[in-house]
């Protein structure tokens, strides 16, 4: 009986595939040229009985590999940089030595370190407004390299005029702006990267391939330390989220990267042993020392600590146990040299005291890495998502340290309400939730796609009439 009952089913399906097999042949009657033969030859258009003989394909290139091929082509790119401080600077010179790329604009607001750098490196144009070399028709894309608080608002902008932006961290000191400008550039379908650049690091790019190539196991626990030379200004700290958001943030994005997988939760606490002054601060601020426990998926857990201050220079390694063995960094010297006295042995100079002396090499990749992806049109490698859960898993840590327990990073999420990709705002516990409103839990359901995203999507090949056919026949 239980036959009797599919048979139906089976017999509607058979007969939509037969009219489908009859009105796709009929339009292949009236199309005013037939394409190639590239499989079916011969087709009984009586019954769902055919017979299929695959022909030689044609000498010539299909149009469609003609296309990839002419895509895999590298092209000229023109860039321009936004900020000639410290750290624009280091972005500009090694976007000068990338192949395919020339920068043909930079700004500062002191325009004489605009006009500095441009001669320094050979820059035709230099101004003091940042939308000048937004809204330059010669610019393909941006280096935003300014502070923290123009960020957002240029990210926009240079979305609005077509450009492909790279953005150092943060996005936005604000989680719903953060939304709202990747958004931007999504929905303007150019490239948005974020500069996290210890994913560049040779020492952390090392411990992932062990972690990809499975040479210590699956995963078990990952212990990331980091401890800067000396303490921030006051003013430095005061205003900049606290230690989890402006410094924490770098660590948390790499547990994410060497997990593999988004975080779960995150349980947090901080301290203040290095300047009294901070403790009048609110939140996270009044903290200079800081430790993190972050639960991800199958038990796998990261241990982080972090110190404003260590005597003894930069103090940054990363340590991953996993089922089958262990991979650990040694801190970064500027040289090996030893020296072996009476009274002592160990390296003859201190470690790096300096972030941009310790990451030179990372901040150059990271910046040759987005140049690789704008001329061969190939995905970025740190998206806009990537830079949203660095700051979610910040602002979570500073919740836990806050109200001494565990916060799962979906809470941090389900507080953003978006009336639309681009106009987004952050929602209090106190707050009722606007009709229709919906919890985001996962940072990626926030985001439209973006644009290696959609060029992914639209490379995979139409589904064949074949597989059409087939999937009627299949389908409930």
């Amino acid at each position: 009986s239980c036959f009797c009952q599919t048979k139906p089913d089976m017999y509607s399906k058979l007969a939509s595939a037969y009219i489908v097999l009859l009105a796709s042949f009929s339009c292949d009657a009236f199309s005013p040229a037939a394409p190639p033969s590239w499989g079916v030859t011969s087709l009984s258009r009586t019954s769902l009985s055919m017979t299929v003989e695959v022909a030689d394909p044609p000498a010539t290139t299909p149009p469609a590999e003609e296309d990839a091929e002419e895509k895999k082509q590298p092209r000229r790119v023109n860039v321009g940089v936004i900020g000639c401080g410290r750290i624009g600077l280091v972005h500009l010179e090694a976007i000068t030595k990338a192949p395919g790329v020339k920068c043909v604009a930079v700004s500062n607001p002191t325009v004489s370190k605009a006009e500095a750098a441009a001669e320094k490196y050979g820059v035709p144009k230099f101004t003091s407004e940042a939308m000048e070399v937004i809204t330059d028709p010669d610019v393909d894309a941006v280096w935003i390299c300014s502070p923290s608080s123009f960020h957002a608002d240029q990210i926009k902008a240079a979305a609005a005029n077509g450009k492909h932006v790279f953005c150092e961290k943060p996005i936005a000191t604000d989680l719903a702006e953060t939304v709202e400008a990747i958004n931007a550039c999504n929905d303007a379908d150019v490239k948005l990267m974020i500069g996290l650049q210890r994913r560049f690091c040779s020492n952390f790019v090392r411990v992932k391939e062990a972690i990809d190539k499975k040479e210590v196991g699956d995963p078990i626990m990952i212990k990331l330390c980091s401890r800067d030379p000396s303490a921030p200004p006051f003013e430095y700290v005061k205003g900049g989220g606290g230690i989890f958001t402006d410094m924490a943030v770098h660590d948390l994005d790499m547990s994410r990267f060497l997990a593999g997988a988004d975080p779960i939760e995150i349980l947090a606490l901080g301290s203040c042993h290095i300047d009294k002054s901070i403790e009048v601060l609110d939140g996270a601020e009044a903290y200079d020392t800081a430790s993190c426990l972050v639960k991800y998926p199958n038990g796998v857990q990261a241990h982080i600590d972090v110190c404003r201050q260590s005597s003894y220079g930069y103090d940054q390694r990363a340590e991953v146990l996993g089922t089958k063995g262990m991979i650990a960094t040694d801190n970064v010297y500027p040289n090996t040299a030893k020296i072996y006295k009476n009274d002592y042995t160990g390296n003859a100079d201190m470690p790096f005291d300096f972030f941009l002396a310790r990451y030179n090499e990372a901040y150059v990749d990271e910046t040759v890495a987005f140049c690789q992806s704008l001329v061969f049109d190939t995905p970025v490698p740190c998206t806009g998502e990537d830079g949203l859960v660095a700051l979610v898993m910040a602002l979570a840590a500073g919740k836990s340290a806050d109200e001494n327990r565990w916060v799962s990073f979906s809470e941090i999420i389900q507080s953003v309400y978006c009336s639309s990709p681009t106009e987004c705002s952050l929602l209090s516990q106190s707050d009722v939730f606007p009709d229709g409103f919906k919890p985001a839990m996962a940072a990626g359901e926030l985001l439209t796609a973006d644009y290696d995203e959609k060029k992914e999507e639209s490379s995979k090949p139409e589904a064949g009439f074949f597989d059409r056919v087939k999937s009627m026949l299949v389908s409930e």
